[in-house]
């Protein structure tokens, strides 16, 4: 079986938990199939690269992007079966079908219609992302939602959608390479306090992932809580501008705040997992959260909102606590949210024992390998 995988993010450009996806399980299915890779950007190691059309530059983000999908489907002739990774490459993968006449399958990691905001950074082409996805999604052979939670979504979003066609296969994560590391070197030489308790966010500047959330309830933090505020990425100079008034203002009412701006290495972002006594994920919408997985395999106990799948990774009072979500009461959300991140930093032996049983929960039930197995089988059910 030949396979071409379409996907806006390859290593080394990887930002984001669907380009973790991506990266792990083209690995896992390569000592499987044969797969090709198609990836926004230059030509690399693995993957062949696609560059929106020079004519429209300056254009909107969409447009672009749709370029970008052209260039691949004229790129992939030849392959039985196609599968492609959100929105800027799901339309790569159903002009492909047509053109080619072969299966499409789409993995659900995120949907417009529940990332509203999306509007702020795409302006009008938020419409052309929305038509992409939604023309993608009803023609597709089959749809992979990262959780169960997510299959919901993808059929309430799209009820014109065959249920049949809707499979869950979650997200997974690589325990040998998340794990503790002794290393503390950036931490130091930021100057966090490595004897006093950590709370940390590891993730993208954007609406979703409810940083300003965050940032809200740290004033409410227990005094002898640092936090570590590991985001960069923004979606706009809006909510990048916003964020920095926040976390300003945050520093100004309390010591052992940090903003780690920009991206970390992986190294890094192990050196805070490990670190912390507490991770958080205050995200307002959330397909499975894969950043949850990394933390729970370096053996950090988990705060989280409730929303999407979640619930499916993080086990409420084993592996962490889930703090309900209400769109209508974002003060109660974070005054909880506080809350349920200093009952865990208050009991250490419980926050450890979270630890434990976190990265335990990792390796038992979110092993790429038998993710990669339930691919090909879908494949083969399609072909």
């Amino acid at each position: 079986m030949h396979t071409a995988i379409l996907t806006r993010e390859f290593p080394p450009d990887v930002y984001g938990g669907a380009g973790v996806h991506v990266e792990y399980l083209v690995r896992e299915l390569r000592k499987l199939i044969e797969v090709d890779v198609h990836a926004f950007g230059a030509d690399r190691e693995g993957a062949q690269g696609h560059v929106p059309a020079a004519e429209l530059a300056g254009a909107n983000a969409a447009l672009t992007s749709l370029s970008v999908d052209l260039s691949m489907a004229a790129a992939v002739g030849g392959v039985d079966l196609l599968h492609s990774h959100t929105w800027y490459a799901n339309m790569a993968g159903h002009l492909g079908k047509l053109l080619y006449g072969v299966p499409h399958v789409v993995s659900a990691h995120s949907l417009e219609p529940r990332r509203p905001w999306k509007a702020e950074q795409l302006g009008g082409g938020y419409r052309l992302s929305s038509w992409a996805e939604k023309t993608a999604y009803e023609a597709a052979d089959a749809v992979i939602a990262v959780s169960t939670g997510m299959r919901a979504d993808v059929l309430d979003c799209y009820p014109d959608l065959d249920p049949a066609k809707v499979h869950v296969i979650r997200n997974g994560i690589d325990t040998e390479i998340y794990q503790a590391t002794a290393d503390r070197s950036l931490l130091l030489e930021r100057g966090v306090d490595l004897d006093a308790p950590i709370a940390a966010f590891v993730g993208r500047i954007t609406r979703q992932k409810g940083v300003k959330h965050l940032l809200a309830a740290a004033h409410r933090f227990d005094p002898g809580i640092q936090l570590v505020l590991c985001a960069g990425a923004p979606d706009t100079p809006e909510i990048a501008a916003e964020t920095a008034a926040a976390v300003e203002e945050l520093q100004r009412t309390r010591p052992g705040v940090f903003w780690f701006d920009g991206m970390l290495t992986l190294d890094q972002v192990k050196q805070v997992l490990t670190a912390s006594t507490v991770f958080c994920c205050p995200s307002v919408y959330e397909p499975l959260g894969i950043v949850n997985l990394e933390a729970m395999a370096c053996g950090a106990a988990v705060v989280a909102s409730d929303v999407g799948g979640i619930p499916e990774v993080v086990d409420d009072g084993v592996t962490g606590l889930l703090v309900h979500y209400d769109e209508a009461d974002p003060a109660g959300f974070e005054a909880r949210f506080a809350q349920a991140v200093n009952d865990v930093v208050a009991d250490p032996t419980r926050a450890a024992g979270f630890g434990v049983a976190g990265r335990a929960r990792a390796i038992e039930d979110f092993s790429w390998t038998a993710i990669a197995e339930q691919t090909v089988d879908l494949y083969r059910s399609v072909l």
